[in-house]
Protein backbone atom coordinates (compact mmCIF):
# COMPACT_ATOMS: atom_id res chain seq x y z
CA UNK A 1 0.00 0.00 0.00
CA UNK A 2 1.11 3.35 -0.77
CA UNK A 3 0.77 5.19 2.57
CA UNK A 4 1.93 8.06 1.64
CA UNK A 5 -0.27 8.65 -1.39
CA UNK A 6 -3.09 7.79 0.96
CA UNK A 7 -1.69 9.99 3.61
CA UNK A 8 -2.14 12.94 0.68
CA UNK A 9 -6.12 11.64 0.35
CA UNK A 10 -6.75 11.86 3.50
CA UNK A 11 -5.64 15.51 3.72
CA UNK A 12 -6.85 16.25 0.29
CA UNK A 13 -10.43 14.90 1.05
CA UNK A 14 -11.08 14.78 4.98
CA UNK A 15 -9.07 17.44 6.58
CA UNK A 16 -9.00 20.90 4.06
CA UNK A 17 -12.38 20.29 2.62
CA UNK A 18 -13.91 20.81 6.30
CA UNK A 19 -12.23 24.19 6.67
CA UNK A 20 -8.80 23.18 8.00
CA UNK A 21 -7.03 25.88 6.83
CA UNK A 22 -3.91 25.88 8.87
CA UNK A 23 -1.20 25.55 6.02
CA UNK A 24 1.66 24.41 8.94
CA UNK A 25 -1.21 21.61 10.33
CA UNK A 26 -1.78 20.63 6.89
CA UNK A 27 2.05 19.79 6.01
CA UNK A 28 2.46 18.34 9.34
CA UNK A 29 -0.37 16.21 8.67
CA UNK A 30 0.90 15.13 5.20
CA UNK A 31 4.25 14.22 7.14
CA UNK A 32 3.24 12.10 10.15
CA UNK A 33 3.05 8.79 9.22
CA UNK A 34 -0.32 7.58 11.02
CA UNK A 35 -0.27 3.69 10.11
CA UNK A 36 3.20 3.70 12.17
CA UNK A 37 0.07 4.32 15.48
CA UNK A 38 -1.70 0.87 14.86
CA UNK A 39 -0.68 -2.50 14.95
CA UNK A 40 0.96 -4.28 11.84
CA UNK A 41 -2.04 -5.90 10.72
CA UNK A 42 -4.65 -2.79 10.74
CA UNK A 43 -2.02 -0.27 8.75
CA UNK A 44 -4.94 -0.67 5.88
CA UNK A 45 -7.13 1.12 7.99
CA UNK A 46 -5.01 3.95 8.99
CA UNK A 47 -6.22 6.62 6.44
CA UNK A 48 -10.16 5.19 5.87
CA UNK A 49 -12.65 7.76 7.70
CA UNK A 50 -13.19 5.28 10.74
CA UNK A 51 -11.57 5.15 13.98
CA UNK A 52 -8.98 2.24 13.98
CA UNK A 53 -7.85 0.63 16.68
CA UNK A 54 -4.71 0.32 18.72
CA UNK A 55 -5.37 -2.04 21.42
CA UNK A 56 -7.77 -3.04 23.95
CA UNK A 57 -10.73 -0.21 22.66
CA UNK A 58 -8.13 2.55 22.37
CA UNK A 59 -8.70 3.88 18.93
CA UNK A 60 -7.50 6.64 16.91
CA UNK A 61 -9.87 9.59 16.19
CA UNK A 62 -10.96 10.55 12.95
CA UNK A 63 -8.83 12.74 10.53
CA UNK A 64 -11.43 15.36 10.17
CA UNK A 65 -12.04 15.79 14.27
CA UNK A 66 -8.76 15.80 15.12
CA UNK A 67 -7.31 18.27 12.62
CA UNK A 68 -10.35 20.47 13.03
CA UNK A 69 -9.43 20.21 17.24
CA UNK A 70 -5.93 21.06 16.52
CA UNK A 71 -6.45 24.25 14.38
CA UNK A 72 -8.53 25.43 16.88
CA UNK A 73 -5.80 24.87 19.85
CA UNK A 74 -3.28 27.54 17.74
CA UNK A 75 -0.37 25.29 18.47
CA UNK A 76 2.61 27.45 17.67
CA UNK A 77 6.24 26.08 18.28
CA UNK A 78 7.87 26.43 21.42
CA UNK A 79 5.12 25.48 23.40
CA UNK A 80 4.53 22.04 25.55
CA UNK A 81 1.57 20.32 24.89
CA UNK A 82 0.34 17.30 26.91
CA UNK A 83 -1.39 14.69 24.21
CA UNK A 84 -4.20 12.47 26.35
CA UNK A 85 -5.00 9.38 24.98
CA UNK A 86 -3.83 11.12 21.81
CA UNK A 87 -0.56 9.47 20.61
CA UNK A 88 -1.16 10.54 17.05
CA UNK A 89 -1.88 14.34 17.50
CA UNK A 90 1.19 14.50 19.51
CA UNK A 91 3.55 12.88 16.33
CA UNK A 92 1.61 16.27 14.45
CA UNK A 93 2.19 18.73 17.76
CA UNK A 94 5.87 17.65 17.68
CA UNK A 95 6.35 18.18 13.92
CA UNK A 96 4.80 21.62 14.54
CA UNK A 97 7.81 22.03 17.09
CA UNK A 98 5.81 22.05 20.31
CA UNK A 99 7.31 19.50 22.67
CA UNK A 100 5.14 16.93 23.56
CA UNK A 101 4.14 14.65 25.98
CA UNK A 102 1.92 11.52 25.24
CA UNK A 103 0.25 9.70 28.66
CA UNK A 104 -1.20 6.65 27.97
CA UNK A 105 -3.18 4.42 30.33
CA UNK A 106 -2.76 1.38 28.75
CA UNK A 107 1.22 -0.09 28.74
CA UNK A 108 -0.08 -2.03 25.92
CA UNK A 109 -1.00 0.53 23.70
CA UNK A 110 2.19 3.03 24.74
CA UNK A 111 4.28 0.10 23.37
CA UNK A 112 2.54 -0.35 19.93
CA UNK A 113 2.67 3.69 19.76
CA UNK A 114 6.24 4.29 21.43
CA UNK A 115 8.64 3.40 18.34
CA UNK A 116 6.54 6.11 16.26
CA UNK A 117 6.80 8.23 18.98
CA UNK A 118 10.74 7.98 19.77
CA UNK A 119 10.83 8.89 16.44
CA UNK A 120 8.96 12.31 16.23
CA UNK A 121 11.28 12.74 19.73
CA UNK A 122 7.68 13.28 21.81
CA UNK A 123 8.18 11.42 25.46
CA UNK A 124 5.98 8.19 26.21
CA UNK A 125 4.29 7.89 29.88
CA UNK A 126 1.99 5.55 31.40
CA UNK A 127 -0.07 7.26 34.05
CA UNK A 128 -4.32 6.91 34.84
CA UNK A 129 -6.29 9.34 32.46
CA UNK A 130 -7.76 10.40 35.86
CA UNK A 131 -4.76 13.10 36.41
CA UNK A 132 -2.98 14.63 33.72
CA UNK A 133 1.18 13.67 33.46
CA UNK A 134 2.24 16.95 35.05
CA UNK A 135 1.25 20.51 34.49
CA UNK A 136 1.96 24.09 33.68
CA UNK A 137 1.11 23.15 29.88
CA UNK A 138 0.15 25.43 27.18
CA UNK A 139 -1.65 22.46 25.17
CA UNK A 140 -3.67 20.03 25.84
CA UNK A 141 -5.48 17.88 23.64
CA UNK A 142 -7.07 13.92 23.90
CA UNK A 143 -8.44 12.18 20.76
CA UNK A 144 -10.74 10.11 22.60
CA UNK A 145 -14.09 11.41 24.39
CA UNK A 146 -14.93 12.62 27.85
CA UNK A 147 -18.16 11.27 29.91
CA UNK A 148 -17.68 15.11 32.16
CA UNK A 149 -15.95 18.07 32.06
CA UNK A 150 -11.98 17.14 33.16
CA UNK A 151 -11.17 18.90 36.11
CA UNK A 152 -7.74 17.53 36.42
CA UNK A 153 -6.87 18.18 33.29
CA UNK A 154 -7.82 21.82 33.27
CA UNK A 155 -6.11 22.13 36.44
CA UNK A 156 -2.57 21.37 34.37
CA UNK A 157 -3.50 24.38 32.01
CA UNK A 158 -0.85 27.37 32.65
CA UNK A 159 -2.89 30.44 32.38
CA UNK A 160 -3.54 31.20 28.92
CA UNK A 161 -3.19 27.64 28.20
CA UNK A 162 -6.12 25.69 25.84
CA UNK A 163 -7.42 22.32 25.76
CA UNK A 164 -9.72 21.03 22.86
CA UNK A 165 -11.26 17.70 23.55
CA UNK A 166 -14.73 16.13 22.92
CA UNK A 167 -17.47 16.10 25.96
CA UNK A 168 -19.80 13.53 25.24
CA UNK A 169 -22.69 12.00 28.08
CA UNK A 170 -24.68 10.33 25.31
CA UNK A 171 -24.83 8.78 21.74
CA UNK A 172 -23.49 12.58 20.56
CA UNK A 173 -20.78 14.89 21.76
CA UNK A 174 -19.28 18.76 21.45
CA UNK A 175 -16.08 19.38 20.59
CA UNK A 176 -14.85 21.98 23.06
CA UNK A 177 -12.58 24.66 23.44
CA UNK A 178 -11.02 25.50 27.22
CA UNK A 179 -9.03 28.45 27.74
CA UNK A 180 -7.54 29.37 31.04
CA UNK A 181 -7.38 32.77 31.85
CA UNK A 182 -6.33 34.99 35.21
CA UNK A 183 -9.36 34.94 36.22
CA UNK A 184 -10.67 32.15 35.42
CA UNK A 185 -12.09 29.71 32.31
CA UNK A 186 -13.82 30.07 28.83
CA UNK A 187 -15.50 27.42 27.25
CA UNK A 188 -16.34 27.59 23.51
CA UNK A 189 -18.48 24.86 21.50
CA UNK A 190 -16.64 23.72 18.00
CA UNK A 191 -18.57 21.00 16.41
CA UNK A 192 -20.40 17.79 16.58
CA UNK A 193 -18.41 14.41 17.33
CA UNK A 194 -19.14 10.89 18.77
CA UNK A 195 -15.48 9.28 19.66
CA UNK A 196 -15.62 6.85 22.43
CA UNK A 197 -15.70 7.80 25.71
CA UNK A 198 -12.82 7.35 28.02
CA UNK A 199 -14.28 4.70 30.78
CA UNK A 200 -12.13 5.64 33.18
CA UNK A 201 -13.25 8.84 33.49
CA UNK A 202 -16.88 8.43 34.15
CA UNK A 203 -18.64 9.23 37.14
CA UNK A 204 -19.34 6.51 39.82
CA UNK A 205 -23.29 5.57 39.98
CA UNK A 206 -25.18 7.49 42.20
CA UNK A 207 -27.54 5.70 44.14
CA UNK A 208 -31.07 7.56 45.75
CA UNK A 209 -33.74 6.20 47.90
Amino acid sequence: MDFAAARKVMVDSQVRVNDVTDRDLQAALLAVPRERFLPAERTFAAYAEIEPEIANGRRLMLPRDLSKLLMALEPRAGETALAIAAPYAAAVLAQMALKVTAQEADSEVLGIVAPALAEAGVDGVVAPFTQAAGDGYDVIVSEAAVPVRPEAWLAALKVGGRLAVVERAGPGGKAVLYVKGASGLSRRELFDAAPPVLAELAPAPAFAL
